[in-house]
């Protein structure tokens, strides 16, 4: 594409090709401030008899540009540019998940260690990891060969070795690739990618090891050191390969990629995308979560060890609220969904509604029991897969630990996780059962338990699941994105302040005083009390907190704080149920 200057850009359309819809959102310059003015969506057409996914997108342009009064479709099916004062757009942009997403087998020698990095450049770069073969994951060879048969991965991401170190098990890795001979998911007519990100000194012998049915990239080691984790050169690969190989050879999306003005992001590839551009521009660290039916997102921004900022993104395959409704019922435990509902239920006819939910997933409650019980299993799936995230979103393992050479296989102990309640500034949520809440406060509410966020935390929703088009924006125009992101895409449900630690019940946890233009209060917060004061949108507060001896609010236990909070639909949330709210 043509560079455009950033001034000349006032129409931009966006669509997001999901498994399911396409969503399309046009954002016009308005008053000299960019927003989003209009959203369409039609069923994505990627699978038969349509198989093309263009169909779908031409039919999305063409209902918000209807919405819009703006022709932005012409009579052959081509995206009208540039802008006029009724008709076109400046740049068309897409992302996508259509077809499943992108899917990709990581292997290694160390699980914790080179696989862990090549995992993180995978899922940071928007895929699903199928599976992560390593060396010591206790499969026998012809266990993992036959593994590696049964996958149909979009390509293969192969790590292992810091630069000069093992070559040997690099090369066993390679050597249970090349006989598995995986076969690509779409076309079986082209070579399948596999990235090598390991050890410079054995790409070589891995390249000796791979016949012309592979097409091998080699790019900068993930674990160089160590002590070092490098993973843009293979995240870029990753993009790049995603664009070239896997969409070229999906329907419909050769032309599509002809179409728009910046390559195609995988859609969880842009919200990490979004995430990391705000919090760059604010300076803070934040999460996000997007909770599907099948699956569960958790995306993490925090400063690391050298205080550059780092991101997280784990996908919790089991997660979810209708596919998976099941599993997180397996995995927690009915009794801990039960302890989020304040009415008695019979146990036997909610096992009986998660087996409804797993085969009708599209159904919504249709009491007021039913939602309280869905949104019962929605805090212990959050909760499940923030725990799984945290484990993920950790220091580098292996290093600064005295180890025998036993110890580097095994890897007990580990890195320490990067993610810490207390620094967290910014917790925003997306996925049908949060997002479609009947009540903004139920939303809040299951952010916070699930999450237990600690000291001074800001609660917000993506309010149409825009942050995938708005990822792909700020890779062409980070102003535009982070303007539309602020103003349209968040709906600002308020703040929650919680002190970490536990106590008694009943017991002092902290004091509060509340001055602002809209609200004045002060008292005490016992421990066990959650307590909600009404503060507007776009309205402030000074607080001024004393937590009690044990208690911290992000100063250190005991020691007072003093911050501006801003409100929100639901308001400034005093939450003294202490940290865990309940042992699990």
């Amino acid at each position: 594409m043509a560079q455009l200057n950033p001034d000349e850009i006032n129409v931009i359309l966006a669509t997001d090709c999901g498994s399911t819809t396409t969503k399309a959102i046009l954002i016009q310059k308005v008053d000299g401030v960019y927003r989003q003015t209009h959203r369409g969506e039609a069923p994505t057409t990627v699978e038969e008899p349509v198989a093309d996914v263009t169909v779908g997108v031409m039919n999305a342009a063409t209902e918000v540009g209807e919405l819009a009064g703006r022709r932005l479709v012409d009579d052959d099916g081509n995206i009208i540019r540039p802008a006029t004062e009724n008709e076109g757009c400046d740049i068309y942009i897409s992302t996508s998940s259509a077809g499943g997403g992108l899917q990709v087998l990581v292997t290694g020698v160390v699980r914790e260690m080179s696989a862990a990095s090549a995992e993180r450049a995978a899922l940071g770069a928007g895929a699903i990891v199928l599976d992560l073969i390593a060396s010591n994951d206790r499969r026998r060879p012809h266990e993992q060969i036959q593994r590696i048969r049964e996958l149909r991965p979009d390509m293969v991401v192969m790590a292992g070795g810091t630069d000069g170190g093992t070559e040997k098990h690099v090369v066993q890795i390679a050597e249970l690739i090349a006989p598995a001979k995986p076969k690509p998911r779409f076309g079986n007519t082209y070579q399948l990618p596999i990235i090598f990100a390991g050890n410079k000194e054995a790409a070589a012998k891995v390249q000796e090891t791979f016949d012309e049915s592979i097409a091998l990239s080699i790019v900068d080691n993930v674990r160089p050191t160590l002590e070092f984790e490098n993973l843009e050169p293979a995240r870029d690969e990753i993009h790049d390969l995603f664009l070239e190989h896997v969409m070229a050879h999906a329907p419909g999306y050769e032309r599509l990629m002809k179409l728009t003005d910046a390559p195609i992001m995988p859609t969880p590839g842009a919200v990490g995308n979004i995430l990391q551009q705000i919090a760059k521009a604010k300076g803070i660290n934040c999460v996000g979560v997007d909770i599907g039916g099948a699956t569960t997102d958790v995306f993490s921004v925090f400063d690391g060890a050298d205080g550059k900022p780092v991101f997280n993104r784990t996908v919790s395959a089991n997660l979810g609220m209708s596919y998976s409704i099941s599993n997180v019922c397996s995995e927690t435990g009915m009794e801990n969904v039960l302890r989020w509902v304040g009415q008695a239920m019979d146990e036997r006819e909610l096992r009986n509604r998660v087996k409804n939910k797993m085969i009708r997933p599209t159904t919504i409650p249709q009491s007021a029991e039913a939602l309280e019980f869905e949104q019962a299993v929605a805090r212990e799936a959050l909760r499940l897969a923030y725990l799984q995230h945290k484990e993920f979103a950790t220091t580098l393992k292996g290093i600064q630990q005295q180890r025998t050479v036993g110890d580097t296989f095994s890897q007990e102990g580990g890195g320490r996780s990067i993610v810490n309640n207390l620094k967290l500034n910014l917790l925003v949520a997306s996925g049908g059962v949060l997002s479609h809440a009947p009540q903004m406060s139920q939303t809040a509410q299951m952010m916070i338990d699930s999450f237990e966020p600690e000291g001074i935390t800001e609660l917000a929703k993506d309010s149409i699941f825009m942050m995938p088009h708005l990822g792909v924006l700020a890779s062409v125009h980070p102003q535009a994105a982070i303007e539309v992101f602020e103003r349209d895409c968040l709906i600002q449900l308020g703040t929650v302040i919680a002190p970490k630690g536990t106590g008694k019940p009943g017991k002092k946890c902290f004091s509060y005083r509340i001055t602002g233009e809209s609200l004045n209060e002060s008292g005490e917060i016992a421990v066990g009390d959650y307590v909600v004061f009404e503060l507007g949108l776009d309205h402030t507060a000074k607080v001024e907190l004393n937590p009690s001896r044990g208690f911290d609010l992000g100063n250190g236990a005991g020691k007072s704080v003093e911050a501006t909070v801003r409100g929100g639909t639901v308001g400034l949330i005093l939450d003294g149920r202490g940290r865990p709210i309940w042992p699990v």
